[in-house]
């Protein structure tokens, strides 16, 4: 077991359940990514279940402009409440994420200096 999986066993697991869907769909890895994030909405998840897969839709190329026309290809079917909920939690995973880039930014210079 690595130390990540050490520190972290749910977050590790839920991180290669991601990479098995990838891996395994028959969609490419950027439609399987749209995918989810229509699924998380459609589903009301919180924040850190967006946070959780962001980092692979950014690799596979989602766009801020894709999120936003997966929010308008479902709303019509989940509703005005969920597509709500859903642009307030994925604001807010994206500023837990730009918290932890600036930590790391800051760790690493204080390491260097």
């Amino acid at each position: 077991m690595t130390m990540a999986e050490e520190e972290a066993p749910v977050l590790s697991t839920l991180a290669d359940i991601t990479a098995v869907s990838v891996e395994r769909s028959t969609l490419d890895p950027r439609e399987l990514m749209l995918a989810r994030i229509a699924a998380l909405v459609a589903v009301d998840a919180p924040a850190a279940s967006y946070l959780l897969n962001a980092g692979t839709a950014v690799d596979v190329g989602i766009t801020l402009e894709d999120v936003q026309g997966v929010l308008i290809a479902v709303a019509p079917i989940v509703g005005t409440p969920r597509v709500v909920a859903a642009s307030g939690n994925l604001a807010s995973a994206l500023g837990f994420a730009l918290e932890m880039a600036e930590a790391e930014i800051e760790a690493e210079i204080e390491a260097e200096g």
